[in-house]
């Protein structure tokens, strides 16, 4: 392609503010009501919707990785995953952070022209919900599943079930996991099996009040029939992700260990998120009920707890013991972490 013969690209041309700096359209102002922070809700939220944008994109360049048949550890594509994972992190920082300009506005202040917005809530973003099914929250773990589908519009209705009906980003991992054979193959452990040994080790260190978690760490790690059903990460999933974080220090699991913490982050900023909206909600409406309908805070705080979608892997810590108690590993098995032939 010959650049010199494209032509010139204007900055407001190509970022098309035209369209983006013309499309506040306050209702106050079309009833002629005095509502100045009508502008601010309006710019706060046409802002949330342009990251949620940028988030499923990033989202998708992961998917689409992750759906190769093949993904090494120490690949590019890790690298890449990594790479965008961090950066989804720092777009939800700021999403954070942008409530504390939502609370300069008032209650009183969001009172002038609150009555104009309904039924239209933030519940209704289906960019957001898409962001949520893309990680992998699914339909059935949604909380209050009736209300979710009664404030949509048939469209958005099926462009949230398309994102639930891919194959979502904890799907892949999983079964990215799967495919690791550090635990499972016989030429490491030809005579002995990984998680056995170190559950005498894990045993050892517990205390008295802990000794339950014996029992928990046999049916995740050892016991096939008694796997509990209702995990999202299968058994062979979660031994690799203890693995990992266990052995994190060799070379070819750091990448693996800074994607798995990366989405443990991506969780706790979305539950940042979630508890920031709570404390701004409860703050400016009380216990009034949402523009859309729902009971307010009291919803939201419902939705916060059922919506943890990583959390089985950050229930994985449970299981770590100090590096100076961790079984040794075979020579052939080092070798290969550490990149060595």
């Amino acid at each position: 392609m010959d650049l010199s013969k494209r032509a010139p690209v204007y900055y407001s041309e190509y970022l098309q503010l035209d369209k983006i700096l013309n499309a506040q359209d306050p209702e106050s102002a079309k009833e002629g009501i005095k509502a100045d922070d009508e502008m601010l809700f309006i710019i706060i939220h046409q802002t949330y919707e342009l990251w949620f944008k940028q988030v499923l994109h990033e989202l998708e360049v992961i998917r689409k990785i992750f759906l190769k048949p093949e993904v090494p550890n120490n690949s590019p594509d890790i690298y890449n995953v990594v790479h965008r994972l961090q950066r989804v992190c720092e777009i939800l920082k700021i999403a954070v952070s942008q409530i504390s300009i939502m609370e300069t506005m008032t209650p009183l202040d969001f009172l002038d022209f609150r009555d104009l917005l309904r039924p239209a809530s933030g519940f209704q973003s289906i960019q957001f919900k898409m962001v949520e099914a893309t990680l992998g929250l699914t339909y059935d773990a949604r909380f209050g599943k009736g209300y979710y589908l009664s404030q949509l519009s048939e469209a958005d209705i099926e462009r949230v079930k398309q994102s639930e009906s891919q194959k979502s980003l904890l799907v892949l991992i999983n079964h990215w996991l799967e495919r690791m054979p550090f635990v499972s193959d016989e030429n490491y452990w030809p005579n002995q099996d990984f998680f056995s040994q170190y559950k005498s080790a894990y045993d050892h260190s517990l205390l008295e009040l802990e000794k339950s978690n014996v029992a928990l760490f046999e049916n995740i790690f050892l016991n096939k029939n008694a796997y509990p059903a209702d995990r999202s990460f299968s058994q062979l999933a979660s031994r690799n992700a203890l693995f990992i974080m266990l052995y994190r220090d060799f070379p070819l699991l750091t990448l693996p260990y800074q994607l798995l913490s990366l989405l443990l982050e991506v969780d706790e900023h979305l539950s940042m998120w979630r508890q920031r909206h709570i404390h701004m909600v409860s703050r400016t409406i009380g216990k009034r009920v949402g523009t859309g309908g729902s009971s307010g805070a009291d919803y939201l705080k419902s939705a916060a707890v059922s919506h943890i979608i990583f959390k089985e892997l950050s229930e994985l810590t449970s299981f770590l013991l100090p590096r100076k108690d961790l079984p040794v590993l075979p020579e052939n098995l080092v070798k290969t972490l550490s990149y060595h032939s």
